[in-house]
């Protein structure tokens, strides 16, 4: 007959196994060996008239949010759109960049200057959506429309754009 303690083994085996399993399937889907992103299109021209609002924590002073005209999911699995954040006397700051809810991660690629033009970022680089980054809008707009965890919450953009208006 089986003890308390024996059953307790027991279980907590079953229950790392289950962990390990889980963990290998997560990084299966993560980590697929054949993506590859695609060609980077060029930055959209936007318009802050449309801006579809992000919500930031209060500290922020900034208007945060999207161009939902820019707004794109690429067929490797990128969400990329135009964000533009809004200080009080109505200048633009807008960054081209691309969500991978796969890996939890954003990219830079282009930054609007005050003159009407986009500057290139010369090696964009995937961070971690969750870094210590001065703005934390990317995580913002993952976590309000475009991921669900690590896999897309929506499958069309107009979904985005419904999650985000919720």
């Amino acid at each position: 007959m089986l003890k308390n303690f024996d059953l307790l083994v027991i279980f907590k085996k079953f229950a790392t196994f289950n962990l390990c399993l889980l963990a290998i399937a997560a990084s299966a889907q993560v980590l697929d060996p054949d993506w590859k992103e695609s060609d980077t299109p060029t930055p959209p021209a936007f318009d802050k008239g449309r801006l579809l609002p992000i919500e930031m924590p209060q500290y922020v002073s900034l208007r945060v949010g999207i161009d939902p005209e820019t707004l794109v999911i690429g067929a490797d699995g990128i969400v990329r759109y135009v964000m533009l954040a809004i200080n009080s006397t109505g200048s633009v700051n807008a960054m081209y960049e691309g969500i991978r809810c796969a890996t939890g991660e954003v990219k830079t690629y282009a930054r609007h200057s005050g003159q009407g033009t986009w500057t290139l970022v010369k090696e964009p680089a995937w961070r971690a959506l969750t870094d210590n980054l001065p703005s934390k809008h990317a995580l913002a707009l993952a976590r309000q429309g475009a991921c669900d965890g690590r896999t897309m919450a929506a499958s069309s953009t107009a979904e985005i754009i419904k999650n985000l208006k919720r």
